[in-house]
């Protein structure tokens, strides 16, 4: 939670939040009804978690297939050394590339790992030479493509199994966490 690691939830804000992953446009009149409350409490609860940072924002899903993207390469990039202004510089020149949909900083044998959503072979040839070709400090980029999507979900279900035992320490994630330099 952002802004406040006081905020509490009980099961009723849980499923508020359920309610709002399936359709984040409700109303908080049609909310109240899904939930058993008042629309007043329901806006109330809303505002709350808004304010606390527990709702970070609402967007729309969009159908990225009806768009013409018709593929997702998974991006596997290993660079020259893990040394902070490596990190820096790199993490700098990825967030510019209009094609990136999600990169991570990750553990294990590669350092980012990068999702790609691509309309082709073609298409992704060219982001791979105008786009990952020209990121700084890249010594490795290993491509995989998705053959099919098996699960896609913004709030895994989990979240709401725990609606009577929040987190024992909320945090933010680091922006810039770092492996240790090699």
């Amino acid at each position: 939670m952002a802004n406040s690691l006081s905020t509490t939830l009980d099961a009723t804000d849980y499923r508020i939040l359920r309610e709002l992953c399936s359709d984040g446009r409700a109303a908080d009149v049609l909310l109240a009804e899904r939930v058993n409350l008042s629309s007043t409490a329901v806006a109330r609860r809303r505002k709350i978690m808004e304010e606390s940072g527990v709702i970070s924002g609402y967007n729309a899903n969009i159908n990225m297939f009806s768009l013409g993207f018709t593929g997702v390469a998974m991006v596997a990039i290993e660079l020259s050394s893990q040394a902070e202004h490596v990190l820096v510089e790199f993490e700098r020149e990825v967030v510019k590339c209009p094609s990136i949909s999600y990169c991570g900083f990750v553990s294990g044998d590669i350092d980012f790992l990068i999702m790609i959503h691509v309309n082709s072979f073609d298409d992704y040839d060219r982001i791979y030479r105008r786009e990952l070709s020209s990121l700084p400090h890249v010594a490795k980029i290993r491509s995989s493509f998705v053959l099919r999507e098996v699960a896609r979900r913004v709030t895994p279900p989990v979240v709401f199994e725990g609606a009577n035992k929040p987190p024992a320490s909320p945090h933010k994630p680091a922006a810039h966490s770092r492996k240790p330099a090699a």
